[in-house]
């Protein structure tokens, strides 16, 4: 996914390419520098809450505390991709660790998405399910997927083969975009349904919360479209054009970093940590 060798043939002459590829890689250097300069201490931070018990709890935050573990990890690949450009023996670690964003990060998201499905649409299913021990099992298998996925990419990437490693993370992203969506679309026509009819205070605190998990699936599902749309499209354009445009990829992995900084701000608005949001 993070792959900045470019295929281009330009009738203006290499100097304009050669300018034009040199400035495109410094703003990934720039992007990668702010991934994981505040992704690494935002992630952690979350981490450290969920642990401590702040917020939600370990039980409750157990699919939030493995994705911001696998953020973390997607945080380190950014770096790795920096300290490339001085030392090139990152190159292994940097390849194979981009299973952390093309696995890891939608594999632990479509495991919130359908645990809050399930709490909304089936709270009868969700109460069976709600003890830790099946959030393990489910996270423990996650994981397996995810390091196999490093793993996968890792031997696609020294194949040299960008139109494998388009397929292998644009698949990916429209099943896990499908599931989500899917989950999300559910639980905001199930929140906008009317509910029992209490009347007085109690009618209005149920409005009050209703409105606010509305508002955060709906925040979530925009977040998912910015996610996996744009990075699916630039797979899509690699597979038809046998290349990596930059010009399309490069927006597309921004805005994949930049809308992966939305669930730990979310958590830590819920947790009280973000004063000026909750005010």
């Amino acid at each position: 996914m993070y792959n900045s060798t470019e295929n281009y043939t330009t009738p203006e002459g290499s100097t304009n390419f050669t300018t034009y590829s040199v400035r495109m890689r410094t703003f990934e250097l720039y992007a990668f520098s702010i991934n994981s300069l505040v992704g690494l201490p935002t992630h952690s931070y979350v981490i450290w809450l969920i642990v401590k018990g702040t917020g939600t709890g370990v039980a409750s935050g157990f699919f939030n505390l493995n994705l911001s573990v696998c953020e973390l990890g997607s945080c380190l690949n950014s770096l790795l991709f920096v300290l490339f450009e001085w030392y090139p023996f990152m190159i292994i670690l940097a390849l194979g660790t981009q299973g952390f964003g093309i696995t890891g990060r939608p594999l632990f998201q479509c495991l919130m998405c359908v645990e809050r499905y399930l709490a909304v649409v089936h709270p009868v299913t969700f109460l069976k399910f709600k003890p830790l021990r099946y959030r393990v099992i489910c996270c423990t298998a996650a994981w397996i997927i995810t390091l196999g996925s490093c793993l996968c990419n890792l031997m696609i990437l020294f194949s040299d083969n960008i139109i494998l490693h388009a397929w292998f993370f644009s698949l990916q992203f429209i099943l896990f975009f499908s599931i989500q969506l899917f989950c999300l679309s559910a639980v905001l026509r199930a929140l906008k349904q009317s509910g029992p009819g209490e009347r007085g205070r109690e009618r209005q605190e149920e409005n009050h919360m209703k409105r606010r998990a509305f508002h955060l699936i709906l925040i979530t599902t925009v977040n998912v479209v910015i996610i996996y749309v744009p990075m699916t499209i630039s797979g899509f354009c690699t597979i038809m054009t046998n290349q990596y445009i930059t010009a399309i990829w490069f927006p597309a992995l921004l805005l994949f970093f930049l809308a992966g900084f939305v669930q730990p701000v979310l958590y830590l608005h819920r947790a009280g940590k973000l004063s000026c949001l909750c005010s």
